[in-house]
């Protein structure tokens, strides 16, 4: 199998991420791109964004791009010989934030798929899985829960392989 795409899916401080940045510092070469999908809002988020920072080490270079992962990763994909997005799941929500419907996420996810199918570079990507927990109350939340379930079966689909991280342990579904 090629693993040229890995998808590492999990919940919350599940590990995934820590675990993604492991399996690329893997690969071979010198040019790693960080893709950071995060934009802080508060104290708090700011500080993560540090945390992270300081674990990936200088090696890796930081892309913030809270919107146009697909376009981005198909600029850089030639020049890098690792690229990890960072999550997913946070990527859905900045789409919802910036007024894109479901058609409009389906679009984009759509140029994703393709954009990781003609990438040539290692691709890794980290997302929760959001749908095992209690049905949200809220009508937003919803659909913030539905999309990313969708967005996430679709990259899963896609990917050469899938590791699904529950307590700090990896266990490769695909």
């Amino acid at each position: 199998m090629n693993n040229k795409v890995t998808l590492v899916i999990g919940g919350c401080r599940s590990g995934k991420s820590s675990h993604a940045l492991y399996l690329a510092n893997q690969i071979t070469g010198k040019r790693k791109i960080f893709m950071a999908t995060s934009v802080p809002t508060d104290n708090e988020m700011e500080d993560r964004v540090v945390k992270h920072q300081k674990e990936r080490g200088g090696e890796w270079l930081t892309d913030e791009v809270p919107v146009d992962i697909p376009s981005r990763i198909t600029q850089i994909s030639q020049s890098a010989d690792v690229i990890l997005v960072d999550c997913l799941t946070l990527w859905v929500s900045n789409l919802m934030f910036n007024n894109f419907d479901e058609d409009g996420i389906l679009k984009m996810v759509k140029k994703l798929q393709n954009a990781l199918t003609d990438a040539e570079s290692h691709l890794f990507l980290v997302s929760n899985e959001v749908g095992t927990g209690i049905v949200p109350e809220n009508a937003l939340a919803r659909k913030f829960r539905d999309m990313a379930g969708m967005v996430n079966q679709k990259i899963a689909k896609t990917a050469d392989r899938v590791i699904y991280m529950v307590a700090g342990i990896p266990m490769t579904i695909k």
